[in-house]
């Protein structure tokens, strides 16, 4: 069985909790919470719930942890200090500061002598795949990811922390007419304004200034700054009674062409439509956290990406079974 530890316990801790009771090869033995351990109630029997204080007591027990916090401000300063106890991962989805993040968890990950990876889920994680391999397949194209209509946990995140913010839920929405021009293999030049808007819903706090709470979204470097965004101030009753599940989805699309006179349009499309982005991107972490189990107990060390993993290891079948049902 391979032992699983889980920090946190929010929606994706939450999501993580029932992916593993879904894996009979897995198996959850402690959550770890900044909250008061007595407060919080998990839903597997027999599991205890520890404060981050107990963590070095339980270098030994853990094959994996799972690192759910947010990425703005969580991830940057937990992974590179977990992974100095134990092999890590994380869902670190700040596109534009990945490389930084992946050189502060290597250095931490190979002095430690314990393996990490980064950046796991949908996007960054499937969707990264799926424009690699469309990319390495049809040389000659270009690269397009649309996200939504769905709620951006770490977006979502992200307002959240900002002063006199209660609560927040960011839609991301794919413009339509741009999706079409690429799906006719038109290959446009689009700006990432061009591409998709973000509407927010936002909680504030009784006092708070709306305003400055509007600028300070709107102006967020690598979350808002680039995209035409919309900030709507509702109740607290309105958010719970509209907003309170958490779909996402998105695509990626390769538009490219074959041929000695590149006559030939071709498109790859990979396409995620989710109810629950949360339960999917722990879904997601937990199939990854067998092939860090395994590179593990092959001598692999250090930060490592989707790109580095061997689909095989994702799955809990035998290569003889991969080669017989899937290949």
């Amino acid at each position: 069985m391979i032992r699983i530890g889980i920090v946190g316990y929010g929606n994706l801790a939450r999501g993580a909790e029932c992916a593993i009771s879904q894996n009979a090869d897995m198996e959850l033995v402690a959550v770890f919470t900044r909250r008061d351990p007595q407060s919080v109630k998990i839903a597997t029997a027999d599991v205890p719930v520890l404060s981050f204080a107990d963590v070095n007591d339980w270098q030994d027990k853990i094959d994996v942890m799972l690192l759910c916090g947010g990425s703005a401000t969580d991830l940057p300063e937990m992974t590179p200090e977990f992974v100095k106890k134990f092999n890590v991962i994380d869902s670190f989805d700040n596109h534009a500061n990945i490389p930084v993040h992946f050189k502060n968890v290597d250095d931490a990950a190979k002095e430690a002598d314990h393996i990490a990876l980064i950046s796991s889920g949908w996007d960054p994680g499937l969707f990264s795949v799926n424009r690699l391999y469309a990319t390495a397949i049809l040389p000659k194209g270009e690269n397009y990811t649309f996200w939504g209509k769905g709620v951006s946990q770490g977006h979502s995140d992200a307002v959240r922390r900002i002063p006199g913010v209660l609560d927040c839920r960011q839609y991301t929405i794919p413009v339509p007419e741009a999706m079409e021009r690429v799906r006719s293999g038109e290959n446009p030049a689009l700006t990432t304004r061009e591409k998709h808007t973000r509407y927010c819903y936002v909680v504030a706090a009784d006092g708070a200034d709306k305003e400055e709470i509007r600028n300070a979204i709107v102006t967020m470097p690598n979350y808002f700054a680039d995209y035409d965004t919309t900030v709507e101030f509702i109740s607290a009753e309105r958010m719970a009674a509209e907003h309170a599940g958490l779909p996402h989805g998105g695509s990626v699309i390769r538009s490219g062409v074959t041929g000695w006179n590149e006559e030939n349009k071709q498109t790859i499309e990979y396409k995620l439509t989710l109810d629950s982005n949360p339960q999917f991107t722990a879904s997601v972490l937990v199939a990854c956290a067998r092939a860090v189990y395994r590179m593990y107990n092959r001598g692999i060390r250090g930060c490592q990406t989707i790109f580095d993993i061997a689909p095989g290891d994702l799955s809990a079948s035998s290569r003889e079974e991969i080669i017989a049902h899937m290949l």
